[in-house]
């Protein structure tokens, strides 16, 4: 079985190679009989130093696994169009044979050890699409600051209100879809930023699909590029939006 993972990237030169790097050892030492991973990493019009340290770091992983089932590769974006936009292309450019398709941020917030886990249920997950959520309960770590705790529990109230995905953590960072369930909507896909993985789980959700969330250990490096609690009508504006576009195609 074949799992492949985009990790968009926007000026990561400081966090990504180190998470490539972990994420290079584990998969060094997989077993024989697990999946087979491709990691696709999408640079999102990065400057042209950081976009040479996405290119060192990802000929790096490609060395790291030369030999094994699992391969690395890097696409490159001329301009920065959103995260959204870099996932749709990393996965218009996935493995033809891949059973499942996912994507991975590229900060290291989610161990490349919660991947790994994460990838080895899929050969037993009867559902179409797996997500990491930040729970906090016994044998899970989650390190984050109230507030971000806050503007997350912020946001999935509102996807709630709006969308009813019956999810947690619809934002957290790591979600992997069975090909044969995504590939058939990227063509119907918009969402250029943040808000991608939301559309694809209420997409694969109205078509009959099955969604499950998986509690992850987490840790919040800093820096994001989102911030939810300065630009709340934005967020609310993206998901009303999102909402209405997906009750016209229900009603083509």
């Amino acid at each position: 079985m074949l799992v492949s993972y985009v990790i968009p990237a926007l000026n990561e030169g400081s966090r990504l190679p180190g998470f490539l790097e972990d994420l290079g050892r584990h998969l060094r030492s997989s077993a024989p009989d697990d999946p087979a991973v491709e990691v696709i990493v999408v640079d999102d019009g990065s400057r042209p130093d950081e976009l040479r340290v996405h290119r060192v770091a990802v000929n790096r992983l490609a060395e790291m696994l030369a030999g094994s089932p699992h391969r690395a590769l890097l696409c490159e974006m001329q301009t920065n169009r959103g995260k959204g936009e870099a996932i749709r292309r990393g996965w218009a450019n996935s493995a033809a044979d891949a059973e499942w398709v996912g994507f991975v941020d590229a900060d290291g917030a989610v161990p490349a050890k919660e991947l790994m886990r994460l990838t080895g249920m899929l050969s037993r997950c009867e559902h179409d699409a797996l997500a990491g959520a930040r729970i906090r309960m016994a044998g899970r770590t989650i390190r984050r600051t109230g507030f971000r705790h806050l503007q997350g529990r912020v946001f999935a109230t509102a996807v709630e209100w709006m969308l009813s995905l019956g999810f947690y953590d619809p934002q957290c960072g790591v979600k992997v879809f069975r090909a044969a369930r995504l590939r058939p909507h990227l063509h119907e896909m918009r969402e250029r930023s943040w808000l991608l993985d939301v559309e694809v789980l209420a997409l694969i959700q109205r078509r009959g699909g099955r969604a499950r969330e998986e509690p992850i250990d987490w840790s919040d490096p800093g820096g994001s590029k989102v911030s939810f609690a300065l630009d709340p009508f934005k967020m609310f504006l993206g998901l009303w939006n999102l909402r209405r576009r997906l009750e016209r195609g229900a009603a083509r």
